[in-house]
């Protein structure tokens, strides 16, 4: 992984060509989890080389799981697993590492964890997986900031979640996979990376029912085996991709994109004036004339527009021909980009911490921050469009979930580079 530091932009340069995705960093992460119910050897095809997924590689292997990374192929031997807590930093390093909690109290019926870590764009509880472990008999105490976890004695339930958690309905997944009896899980996620983790579960034995809707069935089974799987394509990476091109102009054609994961954003694109198609697992986009603007922007729980995609939406409509709303509804601190957008000149009124109104700015380079990922990531993207040189410092946060997006961008002939 590249070293912290930061991105120079040289606005003004069309992106022409073609590029592949990289497989889902939010799909990838879970499955890394669920290995350990295997007790095999698992093997993912083309994992994203980014930061969190090596953090979590660094927390299995505190489990004594075995890993090699060769050939874009990660190679996790679980046999010889075995229970330790797990450090306190590491968990931190990402909020992705509660994921493991589902996992654990399958296959060791025991855990101890700190609070998970990751970007601070609000407030993430984990008391929706909390209170869905103890209705599955698990029992919890809290102790000096630790979260102790005990499954010897769990049962299978229905349950009805408070929020349609991804966090959440994927740890209650992972768990009912190895617990004997039924486990229904009711106002369930619906997140392609729910799909994901599914199918992968599905290919080594597990048996679950209605993976992408609001209720699925988990049947427990004895065991599960190992198996090869390949995730699908990131569709904020896509989105990401798809956003540089409505600032910067130009003709792309992202290939391993699933388009029907983005057709919200797409939508919105659309109605800006980009010219999209798609078809199968490829999506061309290009942009001519100058961008109109959508009145209105909301983020919500899959398939309304994601919050990961908010900040790159609100790069975009800061070179849109009249003002945008954009209503944030998952996260309270996902605007933390909007005063590095001001730095650049963007004209932005903040109504609350979950409205703002985004008006047709002229951009210049300035020295920005990242101080999240999609955050870092839309400053990026603002960069492509604005006049002069933009630096985006913090690099390290959107390494968390691209894998060497200046590359991407430069190999589409956007004037970009690390130092």
């Amino acid at each position: 992984m590249k070293n912290n530091g930061k991105f120079e932009i040289v606005g003004g340069n069309k992106l022409y060509g073609e590029i592949i995705n990289q497989t889902s960093k939010n799909a990838t992460l879970p499955i890394m989890s669920a290995s350990l119910l295997a007790c095999d050897i698992v093997k993912i095809i083309d994992y994203p080389n980014i930061s969190d997924v090596h953090n979590m590689a660094k927390i299995l292997k505190c489990l004594n799981v075995n890993m090699t990374f060769e050939d874009k192929v990660m190679v996790l031997n679980t046999k010889n697993a075995i229970y330790n807590d797990i450090n306190c930093d590491l968990m931190k390093t990402m909020r992705s590492s509660i994921f493991l909690l589902g996992a654990m109290l399958a296959r060791f019926k025991h855990a101890t964890m700190s609070l998970p870590g990751g970007c601070d764009i609000g407030a993430r509880p984990i008391d929706i997986h909390i209170d869905a472990f103890k209705k599955l008999g698990v029992k919890v105490k809290e102790n000096n900031g630790l979260i102790d976890f005990d499954a010897k004695v769990s049962r299978a339930k229905k349950i009805k979640l408070r929020l349609p958690s991804v966090g959440a309905t994927e740890n209650i997944i992972q768990f009912a996979c190895l617990l004997k009896g039924k486990t229904t899980i009711i106002n369930a996620a619906k997140e392609p990376e729910i799909v994901d983790l599914c199918n992968f579960l599905s290919l080594i034995g597990a048996k679950i029912f209605g993976a992408g809707t609001d209720k699925i069935t988990i049947y427990g089974v004895d065991r599960l085996h190992g198996g090869i799987y390949r995730p699908s394509g990131d569709r904020i990476v896509a989105g990401t991709i798809m956003g540089a091109v409505a600032v910067a102009g130009g003709d792309v054609t992202i290939r391993n994109a699933v388009p029907y994961q983005n057709l919200n954003f797409i939508k919105k694109l659309t109605l800006m004036g980009c010219q999209i198609d798609y078809k199968n697992d490829i999506i061309h986009i290009s942009r001519e004339n100058p961008l109109t603007s959508i009145k209105e922007i909301s983020t919500g729980y899959y398939p309304d527009f994601p919050t990961d995609l908010q900040s790159i939406m609100l790069a975009v409509s800061c070179y849109a021909s009249s003002d945008t709303q954009i209503v944030e509804n998952v996260f309270e601190r996902r605007f933390l980009t909007v005063k590095e957008l001001i730095k650049m000149g963007a004209k932005i009124d903040c109504i609350s911490d979950k409205e703002i109104v985004v008006k047709p700015s002229k951009l210049r380079g300035n020295k920005v921050k990242a101080l999240d990922l999609r955050g870092g990531a839309g400053l990026v993207v603002a960069g492509l469009g604005a006049k002069g040189k933009t630096i985006v410092n913090n690099a390290r946060f959107v390494d968390r979930g691209y894998d060497h997006l200046e590359e991407m961008l430069s190999n589409l002939g956007a004037n970009i580079k690390r130092t």
